[in-house]
């Protein structure tokens, strides 16, 4: 048994699919499956049988795949350490991005970054908290920078950075403009425009209207600041961005107002794997924005 047996059987596990996991492994069909039927032969047990095109693990086959699982991960950790020691700075760093927030945040540290370590490429990835969580619990994603962090959690390690209150963000010709402060009470017969629901803060926001005994009227949900920004310039609804945000806002039509008796904010964090190898680029982030962030 060798590495490539493994990672040739798991990729057919994950696909269900000797066809597709040839064509992502950039092998031929036979090469491959006779890379499976040898494992099969060492083992001394079918690990798939075959049902509507599709192949399907057997009994064995799944105790396979779960110890396969940590098997590659140690090797591939082994190896990540390795290319380190000889390569020393070079590398690359997959990062998760909160869309709407994730420039406003970090373009400073990641400029500062890339000027120290050219060598390094820093891959960018816009998505939502939960999918960020995802990315970097399944490996994807080196890094994460999340909305809210997570509890106490077997997975991540993580750090704060920022802790922004969200504001009220309305076209000027709403009511609600005349005052200074806004009871988040008052909010319960707008209508309103939200995060996707892949964004941490869509959950914490429904949760909020209902600790003020509404449900609240959503007339669309977006990734996109600019886009929430028209719509509320359109008259269709207002939203809720963090303070740092709405202190750049910039349109003729918007006005932001500070929120009463809300417990809304943007705790926006960094969280990475506590089970997974960092290579020195990982860990250099990190430090950094230690650094450069948090001070």
């Amino acid at each position: 048994m060798d590495i490539r047996q493994l990672e040739y059987f798991s990729e057919v596990a994950r696909q269900s699919s000797f066809t597709k996991a040839a064509a992502s492994l950039h092998v031929s069909q036979p090469s491959l499956s006779k890379a499976i039927k040898n494992l099969e032969g060492e083992l001394g047990v079918p690990l798939f049988y075959r049902a509507a095109r599709q192949v399907y693990l057997t009994d064995a086959g799944k105790a396979v795949f779960m110890n396969a699982k940590h098997v590659l991960e140690s090797f591939n950790n082994l190896t990540a350490e390795l290319t380190d020691i000889m390569e020393l700075k070079k590398g690359e760093i997959r990062i998760g991005i909160p869309p709407i927030v994730g420039a406003a945040f970090f373009a400073r540290l990641i400029s500062r970054f890339k000027e120290l370590y050219p060598l390094i490429d820093l891959t960018l990835r816009e998505v939502g908290t939960k999918a960020i969580k995802q990315g970097v619990k399944e490996g994807s994603l080196d890094i994460g920078l999340v909305c809210n962090l997570p509890d106490n959690n077997q997975e991540f390690e993580k750090m704060e950075i920022v802790k922004d209150p969200l504001m009220l963000v309305v076209h000027y010709e709403n009511p609600l403009v005349r005052q200074k402060n806004v009871h988040f009470g008052d909010l319960k017969d707008e209508s309103f425009i939200l995060y996707r629901n892949d964004f941490s803060l869509y959950d914490h926001i429904i949760e909020e209207c209902s600790r003020h005994q509404f449900s609240p009227s959503i007339v669309c949900e977006s990734s996109q600041k600019e886009f929430m920004l028209e719509m509320v310039s359109s008259k269709l609804g207002i939203a809720l961005l963090p303070k740092k945000i709405c202190e750049d806002i910039s349109h003729p039509a918007v006005r932001t107002i500070p929120l009463e008796e809300s417990s809304l904010h943007l705790g926006l964090g960094m969280i990475w794997s506590k089970n997974r190898y960092l290579p020195f680029s990982v860990r250099e982030f990190i430090h950094m924005s230690e650094r450069v962030v948090v001070s």
